[in-house]
């Protein structure tokens, strides 16, 4: 059995993300949680498993919808929501099935049917205090 394969350009950066302690350790439970392509649990099952209520899960979820590192749709089949990891953010069973995800991924940003990632690039670790110093990308 193949270990799955992660995009870096979340693990690689979660250090820099701008939420509280509580959200980036969700977020790591999360991303081992997943399925490959990023499928995430109910949010019921999330919080039987993280033994939180799931008012807790919608407080840690909100950082991380806000920076497009969870995305959130609605499930026909269970009649509610229905979460996932964004594209750029998921793991996968193979180094060629995340490059097909990312270009894809890439093609439906552009055309914006899909959120873009709102992580900062931080040029040197953020500071203790003040504001960080942001490099821009644009």
């Amino acid at each position: 059995m193949a270990l799955p394969v992660m995009s870096p350009l979340v693990s690689e950066r979660i250090w820099a993300l701008p939420i509280r302690p509580p959200s980036v350790k969700f977020l790591l439970y999360l991303v081992f949680r997943s399925e490959n392509g990023g499928a995430l649990p109910s949010q019921r099952e999330m919080a039987l498993e993280y033994k939180v209520s799931p008012a807790t899960v919608s407080t840690l979820l909100a950082p991380l919808f806000d920076l497009g590192v969870v995305l959130r749709g609605r499930s026909e089949e269970r009649g509610g929501n229905r979460y996932r990891l964004h594209p750029l953010a998921a793991k996968y069973d193979s180094i060629e099935s995340m490059n097909a995800a990312f270009a894809q991924a890439l093609e439906d940003m552009r055309a914006g049917r899909l959120a873009m990632l709102d992580i900062p690039e931080y040029q040197t670790a953020p500071p203790a205090e003040g504001p960080p110093q942001l490099r821009s990308i644009a």
